[in-house]
């Protein structure tokens, strides 16, 4: 019994926080709401966060300031700052939908599906450009060892490289790299 009448003691009284929130709840939210980039909802989870630690915190009142606004802004202020932080810090979440869409590495049927639509698209690039890619990927050779093995210089390997990757991008538009537009 003695810990429930400490707890109720290290509390402000239900009066006192409802007498706060109607005279500095408005424009705490307007407050919030800028910093949360116009969120209503986040702002309003900061503004009942600030409230329940105005609740908590009772010495506050006894400062040495006669309003509490100042004391429940800078609270609110570092409350939405760490709600920014720890939003930032934690990895994007994805929905099921990217796992629906995504094919599995282990199912040959989609290996074989894109070995196929691969050659097709290789089988339109011109011979020149078809032994570029052969000796730089297949046979892994470096750009100076593909342009001794080819007879021309290093650098009409590095164009009809780009230009043959780019070809293939073109052919193979549901294989391109995220973030990567076919030219």
């Amino acid at each position: 019994m003695t810990t429930a009448t400490a707890t109720a003691s290290s509390t402000a009284d239900e009066g006192t926080i409802v007498d706060l929130q109607r005279q500095h709840g408005p424009a705490l939210l307007s407050f919030l709401q800028g910093l949360t980039y116009g969120d209503q909802q986040r702002a309003e989870d900061l503004l009942q966060e600030t409230l329940v630690r105005a609740w908590q915190h009772p010495e506050a009142f006894d400062g040495p300031y006669e309003s509490m606004r100042p004391w429940l802004f800078t609270v609110g202020r570092r409350l939405a700052i760490d709600a920014r932080r720890s939003r930032l810090a934690r990895p994007t979440e994805i929905g099921d939908g990217v796992l629906a869409t995504t094919p599995d590495p282990c199912d040959v049927t989609e290996t074989a599906v894109a070995q196929l639509d691969v050659r097709a698209a290789v089988g339109t690039l011109s011979d020149d450009h078809r032994a570029v890619l052969d000796r730089l990927y297949f046979q892994g050779l470096s750009v100076n060892e593909a342009a001794e093995s080819l007879g021309i210089p290093p650098g009409t390997v590095k164009s009809r490289t780009h230009y043959a990757l780019r070809a293939l991008a073109r052919c193979l538009p549901g294989y391109a790299r995220p973030g990567r537009a076919a030219a």
